[in-house]
């Protein structure tokens, strides 16, 4: 059999780390880890700063140059409020709760890539601006971000309290849910470029990014990521209106500032992701990357480039949390669940059987693509007839099933079927049937309410109910 045209993309771009001593990696780790305490801290000004636009106000804008110092007594009114520990609480798992959270925070940008190999300045040292790098790079995102989670279990766990269980609950199905989603929507990444290193990945994105080429993917991920992270309009863990602050509720000062913490240091995290898998990692975008054979993409220039993406991702989350409302719990499992897993692994079937064909046999891209196109037609078609159908069946039955005056008007009887269907009508749905007040269900409504009807009717006329009081 003959090679085919073009083989599965292999990356041959892997840090080299051999140069590393065990004093430069730790200059390394302290760095990330200042980059992310700083960046936390911008951050909320970022957030607040962008929000304010969004809202036709200002933000912040008295302490320090446009509001730049407002994150730093943000930060210390935390830390210096009273310390209370809730007295039914696990204490050893109360405490430690936070720690897991935000200890898992910090490991992940280990694995980041924020350039190639570049000289420290003033000396000899040429090292790749990442601290490390495995074969499974991405493998290990995934297990840190799903033990981080443990963190949020166990402080609503420990606390003691209904609200933080249950918003650790709401968690635990949010994590479950669309960490699925996330994982399948980086396979078919790993399928293309054929490795799970992330410098290998960063590498293979040469001639093209992964977002433009696996969009679907992108899309996928985009959803992913902010559910993942909790973050408008997923944030059901701490949704203030049900759950008066979710799992963080018992928590106050330095313990809930960790938590604060871990949310931000996560939504560096997946973006940094993002940035690595999908927009190119450290690569200059086109066609800067162009000039002067690629010197762009060498030296320092590359930080440049990883920050701006980075920086893009977060704007986006904050574009969400001013722009959409928190999504009700059962829409927000039935996108996960019934409409996120379902196309991302459809996605990633289809992108394994597009990669087996030009590896192992001889027919071309351009005919792959049209054959593709043909089945996404046929598809849609079907798509398009099958609502129709059901519309005829739902019409069909209610025309047998209907009593009074037919087409004809030869005013039968009810049918049997008709009968049948009266006697199975389910009750009317009540919203604090059971203690608590509950909003209804797709296919179900509220009964009316006499308060609008006192409102809507003319003035002096008696409603329904006022009158059904005074007749009895």
């Amino acid at each position: 059999m003959n090679t085919p045209n073009v083989p599965i993309l292999a990356s041959t771009g892997a840090a080299d780390f051999s140069g590393d001593s065990i004093g430069l990696m730790f200059i390394k780790a302290a760095a990330i880890l200042v980059f992310l305490l700083l960046s936390v801290l911008f951050a909320l000004w970022f957030e607040r700063r962008v929000i304010g636009r969004f809202q036709q106000r200002l933000g912040p804008n008295v302490r320090g140059p446009f509001g730049l110092v407002q994150s730093i007594p943000d930060a210390l009114k935390l830390l210096l409020k009273e310390d209370i520990t809730v007295k039914g609480a696990d204490k050893v798992i109360y405490f430690l709760a936070p720690l897991i959270s935000v200890f898992c925070a910090f490991m992940i940008f280990a694995i980041i890539p924020f350039g190639p190999a570049v000289q420290i300045p003033f000396t000899d040292i040429v090292t790749p601006l990442q601290l490390t790098d495995l074969p499974v790079s991405v493998l290990y995102f995934l297990g840190i971000a799903g033990l981080g989670v443990y963190g949020i279990v166990l402080g609503g766990w420990s606390s003691g309290s209904t609200y933080p269980l249950l918003g650790s609950v709401r968690s635990t199905a949010q994590i479950i849910s669309y960490e699925l989603a996330m994982s399948l929507s980086l396979v078919s990444v790993l399928i293309v470029s054929g490795s799970m290193s992330t410098s290998e990945i960063v590498d293979s994105q040469t001639q093209l990014w992964w977002s433009v080429a696996l969009a679907p993917a992108f899309v996928i991920y985009l959803i992913s990521m902010t559910g993942e992270v909790n973050r408008l309009p997923f944030d059901l863990p701490e949704a203030e209106g049900e759950l008066v602050a979710g799992y963080t509720t018992e928590y106050s000062s330095m313990k809930f500032a960790w938590f604060f913490l871990a949310e931000y240091i996560n939504m560096l995290n997946v973006s940094a992701i993002a940035t690595t898998l999908f927009m190119g990692g450290w690569r200059a975008p086109w066609p800067i990357s162009t000039i002067n054979d690629g010197m762009f993409n060498e030296g320092w220039w590359p930080l440049l480039w990883f920050l701006i993406k980075l920086w893009g991702f977060m704007f986006f989350f904050v574009w969400l949390r001013a722009t959409l409302l928190r999504f009700r719990y059962d829409q927000f499992m039935n996108l996960g669940w019934k409409i996120l897993i379902p196309v991302s692994l459809a996605w990633v079937v289809g992108v394994a059987v597009i990669q087996g064909v030009r590896q192992f046999t001889d027919i071309s891209l351009q005919t792959l693509l049209f054959i593709l196109a043909g089945a996404l037609v046929a598809f849609a078609v079907v798509l398009l007839l099958l609502p129709e159908k059901q519309k005829a069946d739902t019409a069909e039955a209610g025309g047998t099933g209907t009593a009074g005056t037919g087409k004809a008007g030869t005013g039968k009887a009810t049918s049997a079927t008709g009968r049948k269907a009266r006697t199975h009508e389910e009750p009317a749905f009540d919203a604090f049937a059971g203690g608590y007040p509950v909003p209804p269900l797709p296919g179900q409504s509220l009964p009316p309410s006499p308060r609008k009807a006192k409102v809507t009717a003319p003035a002096g006329a008696e409603s329904a109910t006022d009158k059904e009081k005074t007749d009895g």
